[in-house]
């Protein structure tokens, strides 16, 4: 369970990548059936509503049974076959089979932190998942039966809710988490990355939040670094540059603001890091960003 440091973690990566979440198909299946399903640039998932769906990838040590109220998400877009039966030969398990698909990316593209900590599949059982889990499911499952006006844009906006809490699901219950992930519920790194996604313009050295952490300064850096990877300085510079394209969105915020509040002495210095770190100018995300944005 993550304690307030790890949820206030938790909170600042979900907003510094913001999630585009959507249903793409609702289908139903018949007897025997095969779909294909090829590898994307975006996440994708499937959640069952009636019978029973065998799932088989090349990131799946073994092929998964999934009934009604399970949900399987590959994070990365792995390739997958879904099936009405495990062995063709011995015919369908159930002869009606349902279910909700959906895909999902964010703003800042496939690389974030996110992703990156996520496995290739997450699997939650209907039967392990929490209330509330329970019952968005039903909602969203009832609301695609109900083709009521907007449905599309309700079970678009659910499916955002149904992919974070899978994630809370993957850090309550996962053994194997990873990256930013397995740092939320780690009682030594989550307050001191708490001090930095809260206050990423602080010059926080490794003293500092070795303190934080109640461990000495090398000691504190070598767990830093076993668990997410990289040492403490280059997470926090990662971490200014993701604020930083959240930032350079807001069309008030000019880059000389940005690189003040995220605690550059100067601009060009802001620059630099953030070229070195994303491989492109702020200017250009700046401009990308206005692009983007809608007219109005």
């Amino acid at each position: 369970m993550l304690d307030a440091s790890g949820e206030a973690v938790f909170s600042s990566v979900l907003r510094a990548h913001p999630l585009r979440a959507r249903i793409s198909a609702s289908p139903s299946y018949c007897d025997d059936w095969t779909e294909r399903e090829p590898e994307t640039e975006y996440g994708t998932f499937h959640l069952i509503d009636s019978g029973v769906c065998w799932v088989r990838s090349p990131v799946l040590a073994a092929p998964l049974r999934l009934a009604g109220g399970d949900l399987v998400v590959f994070p990365s877009g792995a390739a997958h076959v879904l099936s009405s039966a495990l062995d063709a030969r011995r015919g369908p398990e159930t002869r009606f089979t349902s279910m909700l698909c959906g895909e999902f990316d964010f703003a800042t593209g496939k690389r974030n932190a996110i992703v990156e900590a996520l496995p290739p599949c997450i699997v939650v059982r209907e039967q392990e998942s929490g209330l509330q889990f329970r019952q968005l499911a039903q909602l969203m499952l009832h609301e695609a039966r109900s083709s009521s006006f907007g449905s599309a844009a309700v079970l678009d906006k659910m499916a955002d809710t149904l992919f974070v809490m899978a994630v809370r699901h993957h850090i309550e219950h996962s053994t194997e988490r990873r990256g930013v992930l397995a740092a939320l519920v780690d009682p030594k790194l989550a307050p001191a990355l708490e001090a930095m996604h809260t206050r990423p313009g602080y010059e926080w050295t490794v003293a500092d939040l070795a303190g934080l952490a109640h461990l000495s300064r090398t000691g504190f850096a070598q767990h830093f670094t076993s668990v997410l990877g990289l040492g403490p300085i280059e997470y926090l510079t990662r971490w200014r540059m993701t604020e930083a394209r959240r930032l350079l969105a807001e069309p008030r915020m000019s880059v000389a603001a940005v690189a003040d509040r995220l605690g550059y002495r100067t601009e060009a210095a802001f620059r630099r890091a953030f070229k070195r770190v994303t491989g492109t100018g702020p200017g250009r995300v700046r401009r990308g960003a206005r692009a983007d944005a809608p007219a109005g």
